[in-house]
C-alpha cells in the first residue's frame, strides 16, 4: 500500500526533496524502527510548512529560529509531550541537514526538552467498554470486522500500530493466543479471551474471504477493498462508534483499560508488563495510579485501625 505523503501541503519542490531525503536516510542509513522513522518524517513537515510560512531560507535556521517555531508550536495549542517530541525530530533533520551541509551545525542540540508531566490516562469502565462493541451494527460485514477488531485490541491490550500489522500466520486459534511486533520490532505473545475468539474466527470464516477475494494479503484486518486496515483507518472507524455509542474515548482508551482491568482483577505488575509490551516497568506503573478509588475501598473494609470500640461512641 503506497504511503501518504507528510509533506504534501509543502509547496517549495526543494523542501520537499529534503523531507523525502530525510525520511529515506532515517531508514536505511539511521535504520530507525518505521514507526519512529514516520514519526520524525511528520514533525519534519510541520517544521518545513512553518519555513516556508516565514518565507524563510532552510539555510538560513539557526537556534534562535527554532525557538522561535516551538514558540509558535506551543501557542498553536500543542502540548509539552508534543514538544518533546519535536525536538527529538527536529535533532534527528538537524543531524541530516549538517551531514548534507545545509546547516553549519545542528542546531537543534541547543534545545532543551520539556520536562511533562505524565498524565493519568483515560479509562473505560467494564460497562462502557461492553457499550461500546455493542453498539457496533455485526449485521453488516464491516460491522463483523471491527467487532473482531476492536475486540482483540480490548482482550489483547494492542497498539493501533500492533493490530494493522498482525499477520494470519501469527493468529493461535486452538491456542488462544496471538503474536504481535511491538515497539522497536519486538515480538511478543498475548494470550486473547472468548469473545474474541468469537468474533475472530466469524470475521476470518464468513467476512474477510469476501473482501479478499483471489488476492493474497498477509494481513488479519482488511478494509472493503481487501487492502491491509491502515491505522489512520482504524483510527477513523473508531471516531465513528465513538460518536454512535456515546462513549468518549481514543482506541488508546481501550489498551488502557485492559491494563486498568487486569491490575484492578488481581493480575501482578509485572505480567501486565509483559503483556503491554513495556520495556520499563515505571510505564507499567502508572495504570496502578488509576484505581485509587477501589484501593480506599479496600483498606476501609480491612484495615481496622483505631476504630472506636462499641461503648457509646467514646474512645479509650
Amino acid at each position: 500500500m503506497e504511503k501518504e505523503s507528510a509533506g504534501q501541503s509543502i509547496a517549495n519542490p526543494q523542501l520537499k526533496k529534503y523531507l523525502e531525503d530525510f525520511y529515506t536516510d532515517l531508514i536505511l542509513v539511521e535504520r530507525d524502527a518505521l514507526l519512529t522513522a514516520q514519526t520524525y518524517e511528520f514533525s519534519a513537515a510541520e517544521f518545513l510548512k512553518w519555513v516556508e510560512l516565514q518565507k524563510m531560507e532552510l539555510g538560513e535556521i539557526n537556534t534562535q529560529s527554532l525557538l522561535y517555531y516551538l514558540v509558535w508550536r506551543k501557542t498553536n495549542g500543542c502540548n509539552e509531550l508534543t514538544i518533546a517530541k519535536d525536538i527529538s525530530s527536529l535533532r534527528a533533520f538537524g543531524s541530516f541537514l549538517k551531514r548534507k551541509n545545509v546547516w553549519a551545525e545542528n542546531y537543534a542540540l541547543e534545545l532543551d526538552r520539556p520536562k511533562a508531566a505524565r498524565a493519568l490516562p483515560r479509562v473505560l469502565s467494564v460497562e462502557q467498554v461492553d457499550s461500546l462493541l455493542n453498539s457496533i451494527d455485526t449485521e453488516k460485514p464491516l460491522g463483523v470486522r471491527d467487532r473482531a477488531l476492536f475486540e482483540l485490541i480490548y482482550s489483547c491490550g494492542l497498539r493501533i500500530s500492533e493490530a494493522s500489522g498482525l499477520l494470519i500466520q501469527n493468529v493461535h486459534f486452538d491456542e488462544m493466543m496471538i503474536m504481535v511486533c511491538g515497539k522497536g520490532d519486538k515480538e511478543r505473545i498475548i494470550p486473547f479471551g472468548e469473545d474474541a475468539k468469537v468474533w475472530l474466527k466469524k470475521y476470518l470464516n464468513e467476512v474477510r474471504p469476501k473482501f479478499v477475494g483471489i488476492k493474497k494479503v498477509d494481513e488479519v484486518f482488511v478494509n472493503f477493498r481487501g487492502e491491509p486496515l491502515s491505522r489512520k483507518g482504524i483510527w477513523k472507524n473508531f471516531q465513528t462508534l465513538e460518536a454512535k455509542s456515546g462513549v468518549h474515548a481514543k482506541v488508546h482508551t481501550l489498551r488502557h483499560s485492559f491494563a486498568t482491568h487486569l491490575l484492578a482483577g488481581g493480575a501482578d505488575l509485572r505480567s501486565v508488563q509483559e503483556l503491554l509490551g513495556h520495556a520499563d516497568l515505571s510505564t507499567t506503573q502508572i495504570y496502578t495510579h488509576i484505581d485509587d478509588e477501589t484501593l480506599r475501598d479496600f483498606h476501609k473494609e480491612y484495615f481496622p485501625g483505631h476504630k472506636a470500640e462499641d461503648d457509646g461512641g467514646k474512645e479509650k
